[in-house]
C-alpha cells in the first residue's frame, strides 16, 4: 500500500472513531431505501392488491434489480411485466435468472393475498414466451379471488425476516441433514431439490463456486455489469435503491476519501479489487452445506416455478435460523463460463434434460441486513 493511501485510510479511521462520539455513524443508514420493509402490509394501502404487492416487492432477485412492474388497471386483477430496463445481459443473457426473480415475486404475492382471504389464480406467460429473450408480453396474469377458505401459508410469517444471508458462516457449526430435508420439503411439487453436507463434497463445491466467482470478476464485461450497478454510500443507495448496495459508516467514509470508487473496484491491481476477491473467498469457503433446485426443463414456466420454490426455501431457512445464500455464477450462460457450467452440472448430477436453476450455500452466520427496495408505488401502473 502506498504511503499516501495509508495516510488517507488513517484519516478515514479517525473520522469513523469520531463518528462514534458525534452519532455520525448512526446517520449512514439509507432510511428511505429501507422504508418499504416498514411499509409492507400498511393499512394505508386500501386496495388489497397493493397491500399484497407491498410484500411481494421484498422478494429476492438477481443483483437486486427488482425487475417487476405490475398493471392494476383491471379491477381484481394484476398483470406482471418485466421491466426490460432491468435485465442483466452480460451474466444472464437469456434472462433466466431475472425470470426466477419474477417467480419469487409471484410466490410472495400469492402468500400475501392468502393472508387477506384472497386466492391468487396465476396464468404464466398468457400471451406466449420467447425462450431466448424476455419481451414486452406479460410474465403472468393474476386474478384476486375473494375466498375465505383459502389456506394461509405458515411460511408467510417469515417474509420480513427473510434474507439472502451473504455473511461468513460459522465453520465450527454443522448443518444437519434434517435441516436440508426441511428446506427440500418446503418448496412444493413442481421442482426437484438436492443438497449435501458431506465434508469432501462440500469442499469440492466450495472450490467450484469460488472458481466461478473469479471467472465473473476477471472477465471484464461481466465484472463491469456489477460495477455499474454498485450503489456506494447512503446518498447513492437512497437515490437508486436497487443494484448492489455498499452502505454504512465504513463504505461512506472510504467513498468520501476516494478510496472506494467504481474505477478502483474495476482495477484488478487495486487494493479494493483484491480485497473483494478475498472477501468472496471467505464467503465461499465458509459454506457448511449446499442446496440446489432443479426443473425438468428450461421453459419460462420452469423458471417461474424455480423462483417460487427458491423463495419458499429461503423463508424456511429464516424459520430454521439458518443462512441461505444463492451462488449463481457457475449457472450463468456466457461463453467464458461454459467449462465451469458443465462441471457444475456434473457435480450436481443433472439428467440430460434437467436444468439446474438455483444453487446456494447454507450455514449459520450473523444476522444479515435488509436490502434496499423501490417503493411499491413505483412498481405499479394503471392504478389511481
Amino acid at each position: 500500500m502506498k504511503r499516501r493511501s495509508f495516510l488517507k485510510i488513517a484519516g478515514s479511521s479517525a473520522v469513523i472513531v469520531a463518528a462514534g462520539a458525534t452519532g455520525w455513524g448512526l446517520t449512514r443508514t439509507p432510511t428511505a431505501a429501507l422504508a418499504p420493509w416498514q411499509m409492507a402490509g400498511a393499512a394505508d394501502y386500501a386496495d388489497p392488491r397493493v397491500r399484497a404487492l407491498s410484500y411481494a416487492i421484498l422478494a429476492p432477485n438477481p443483483h437486486n434489480r427488482q425487475p417487476w412492474m405490475v398493471d392494476l388497471s383491471a379491477p381484481g386483477e394484476a398483470t406482471l411485466f418485466c421491466d426490460l430496463g432491468r435485465l442483466l445481459p452480460a451474466t444472464d443473457p437469456y434472462s433466466r435468472q431475472i425470470t426466477i426473480g419474477l417467480g419469487c415475486f409471484v410466490e410472495l404475492l400469492r402468500q400475501a393475498a392468502a393472508e387477506a382471504g384472497f386466492r391468487l389464480d396465476v396464468t404464466p406467460f398468457p400471451d406466449g414466451e420467447d425462450a431466448a429473450n424476455l419481451d414486452g408480453r406479460p410474465a403472468a396474469h393474476m386474478r384476486f379471488v375473494e375466498d375465505p377458505a383459502t389456506p394461509r401459508d405458515p411460511l408467510f410469517a417469515q417474509v420480513l425476516a427473510r434474507r439472502s444471508n451473504k455473511e461468513v458462516y460459522d465453520t465450527g457449526r454443522q448443518v444437519a441433514s434434517s435441516t436440508l430435508a426441511a428446506l427440500a420439503e418446503s418448496v412444493g411439487p413442481t421442482v426437484r431439490t438436492d443438497g449435501t453436507n458431506e465434508g469432501p463434497r462440500v469442499a469440492m463445491l466450495r472450490e467450484l463456486t469460488f472458481d466461478a466467482l473469479k471467472m465473473e470478476m476477471f472477465t471484464d464485461y461481466t465484472m463491469m455489469e456489477s460495477i455499474e450497478l454498485m450503489r456506494i454510500g447512503k446518498r447513492e443507495i437512497n437515490q437508486n435503491p436497487d443494484g448492489l448496495a455498499f452502505g454504512g459508516p465504513l463504505y461512506d467514509t472510504l467513498h468520501l476519501f476516494g478510496l472506494m470508487t467504481r474505477e478502483s473496484l474495476a482495477d484488478e491491481t487495486s487494493i479494493g479489487f483484491k480485497q473483494g476477491v478475498a472477501m468472496w473467498e471467505d464467503l465461499m469457503m465458509s459454506a457448511m452445506a449446499h442446496f440446489w433446485i432443479v426443473t425438468p426443463g428450461n421453459a419460462r414456466v420452469h423458471q417461474l416455478d424455480a423462483g417460487r420454490a427458491w423463495v419458499r426455501a429461503n423463508l424456511k431457512a429464516a424459520e430454521l435460523g439458518v443462512g441461505l445464500h444463492p451462488l449463481s455464477q457457475a449457472l450463468q450462460e456466457y461463453p467464458e463460463m461454459d467449462e465451469l457450467f458443465a462441471e457444475m452440472r456434473r457435480q450436481t448430477e443433472m439428467a440430460p434434460r434437467e436444468t439446474l436453476q438455483m444453487f446456494g450455500r447454507v450455514g449459520y452466520g450473523p444476522p444479515a441486513p435488509r436490502t434496499p427496495r423501490w417503493s411499491v408505488e413505483t412498481r405499479i401502473q394503471g392504478h389511481s
